[in-house]
């Protein structure tokens, strides 16, 4: 048994991963803000699935808050962390660049400090397939450089990556970097795209289709992100005594224990694919307002995780028509308990 802290367990991601540690036998301490970016209530409904559960703790407190951070790690003590809270949403970026920075890099450097003076063994932290930002050399590697992003919250990402970095080389704090790949699945977040397609194909309503539906990405389902982010949690890196200062390799460090992985489906599927599975599923068709691609938005992403598999055997399983349906199963049990088919 391992006692780990997990971020954002009122998050999509960080719920599903608190679930799968105590599943397994872990203690979690859990810390969210709860914040209202969007519906309070479901956020309260996926704590509601393990909050009675005698190896959890919750803390509700904002990551921006520093005494509340150290107050955390000094009372509970963790053994490994999983950085999984942050103001997400790439557009709503541009309107609240200040919440970014608060959250997304502030709040990172209060977790790290906690990690530096308990005695962490492992960090996990969340980064994310946008760091990639204006490359196109496809499939994207971790081994890439990624000086090019093309949003703030991809920005405050890459600066997750930096700090972990440092702390790493500096205070010999182990840190792994995940970067998401389009994660879906139930309990997904409302300002996603599956989840606001559901919603309007059900109401009758067009949905938005950003460049023509002709983008692709690595849609990934949460239940394979989750094996991967735990199976990570598991390998503490080490420094790669084989680093070349001359050539650097961006994913590894000679400088300290440190590593970068990219975490998602192998095989990319084309939005206009995505939503006509979703059709099938719903039995419904969608009205469609074709737009330009957006910006901050990259035309594709395809993850190149080899690299993972290697070294944790991650291998996704979960298909783009099974990962739907199974979004479609809960979405109408948990906002249309009386209609047929929830």
């Amino acid at each position: 048994m391992m006692k780990v802290l997990v971020t954002g367990t009122a998050g999509f991601i960080g719920s599903a991963v608190a679930l799968k540690l105590l599943e397994r036998g872990d203690q979690v301490v859990g810390i969210d803000n709860l914040n209202d970016y969007y519906d309070v209530n479901l956020k309260k409904a996926r704590l509601a699935r393990f909050q009675d559960h005698p190896n959890y703790t919750h803390i509700t407190a904002d990551l921006a808050d520093r005494a509340a951070v150290e107050r955390a790690f000094a009372e509970h003590k963790p053994q490994r962390a999983i950085n999984l809270a942050a103001q997400a949403g790439v557009r709503y970026a541009a309107e609240n660049p200040h919440v970014y920075v608060s959250t997304n890099v502030t709040g990172f450097l209060h977790v790290l400090e906690g990690c530096r003076h308990h005695g962490v063994e492992h960090l996990v932290f969340a980064s994310t397939s946008s760091v990639y930002g204006a490359n196109t050399n496809m499939p994207f590697s971790e081994h890439q450089h990624t000086e090019h992003p093309l949003t703030l919250y991809a920005a405050s990402k890459k600066a997750n990556e930096q700090m972990a970095h440092a702390y790493a080389h500096l205070f010999g704090l182990p840190c792994t970097g995940l970067r998401f790949f389009t994660v879906y699945g139930p309990w997904g977040r409302p300002d996603m795209a599956l989840f606001l397609f559901t919603k309007a194909i059900l109401a009758g309503e067009p949905i938005r289709v950003f460049n023509h539906g002709r983008h692709k990405r690595s849609f990934t389902y949460i239940d394979d992100i989750v094996e991967g982010v735990v199976r990570t949690l598991d390998r503490v890196p080490a420094k790669n005594g084989a680093w070349n200062s001359r050539a650097p390799d961006p994913a590894t460090s000679g400088a300290g224990p440190y590593r970068l992985y990219n975490i998602g489906s192998r095989q990319t599927v084309e939005l206009l694919r995505y939503i006509e599975v979703l059709e099938q599923c719903l039995g419904r068709k969608a009205q469609m307002q074709m737009l330009p691609l957006q910006p901050g938005d990259v035309p594709d992403t395809e993850a190149a995780c080899d690299d993972l598999a290697q070294d944790v055997g991650y291998e996704p399983r979960v298909s783009v028509e099974e990962g739907v349906a199974e979004f479609v199963r809960w979405y109408l049990r948990y906002h249309q308990p009386g209609e047929p088919g929830a």
